[in-house]
């Protein structure tokens, strides 16, 4: 697939106008025409500017058919989730995300969260008060997972926080293989629900009861899955398209 078919094919996924995207890059309706053509090549800047909206990688955008990565996403849904009790953890290390589910894990099994419900749904999200120079310095992230408790469990096994979550509407997206290119596809899957609920970021103050966002990963058919949920009264909304500069 040309270049021209990439920006074709990605600005239909996102229900975007000729001019709509004529407006975003500051070009007129005939210049998107053009390119989407293939008559004129956009310039550095412009590709840049256009990878940086439809959340792909540049090189893709170039050389690859978009349409076949298609697979990798669902649709975004709106769902309602319930109200919950969960017990979490937070770790700040090199490798939270592995460190804290084994954590998790071991304190599932000794607790009998485990025994009273062996398929118990575990779910996690980035702990982000990790300040820059602890990151840039000794390369310390933040991760926090969650187990979600079945009604009526109770233990005195220690180390974990409980915490209640209240009812709320999520946006939702399913990435299929999420590891394989994590650092490409997880991001991504983040910004197409951003781009969808027109959001410029998450707001300052978090609502209180109700997670920001969080991931929740399986195995479905022997393939990875990882539904990712965004809150959708936690996001900064804009009447026109988000800036991810």
């Amino acid at each position: 697939m040309s270049l021209g078919k990439n920006i074709q094919f990605l600005r239909k996924q996102q229900k975007v106008t000729q001019e709509q995207l004529a407006e975003r890059m500051s070009v007129s309706r005939q210049t998107i025409s053009k390119w989407e053509a293939d008559e004129v090549t956009p310039e550095l800047n412009k590709l840049i500017d256009l990878s940086d909206m439809f959340a792909c990688n540049l090189d893709n955008l170039v050389r690859e058919n978009m349409e076949v990565q298609e697979g990798i996403y669902s649709e975004i849904m709106i769902k309602t989730v319930k109200p919950f009790r969960m017990a979490r953890y937070v770790m700040v290390t090199p490798n939270p995300e592995d460190n804290v589910n084994t954590y998790l894990d071991t304190w599932a099994q000794k607790s009998g969260l485990l025994n009273r419900k062996p398929d118990a749904k575990k779910i996690g999200w980035d702990f982000p008060y990790v300040s820059m120079e602890l990151q840039n310095r000794f390369g310390l992230r933040g991760y926090v997972a969650a187990y979600i408790l079945p009604e009526g469990f109770e233990t005195e096994y220690p180390g974990v926080e409980f915490a209640d979550q209240a009812e709320a509407d999520y946006a939702v997206i399913t990435i299929y293989d999420p590891f394989s290119a994590a650092f490409e596809r997880i991001p991504n899957g983040y910004k197409r629900i951003m781009e969808y609920l027109q959001a410029n970021g998450f707001k300052e103050k978090p609502k209180k009861d109700v997670l920001a966002c969080f991931e929740y990963v399986y195995e479905k058919d022997g393939v990875t899955c990882m539904d990712v949920y965004i809150h959708v009264d936690s996001v900064s909304k804009t009447e026109a398209f988000t800036n991810f500069s």
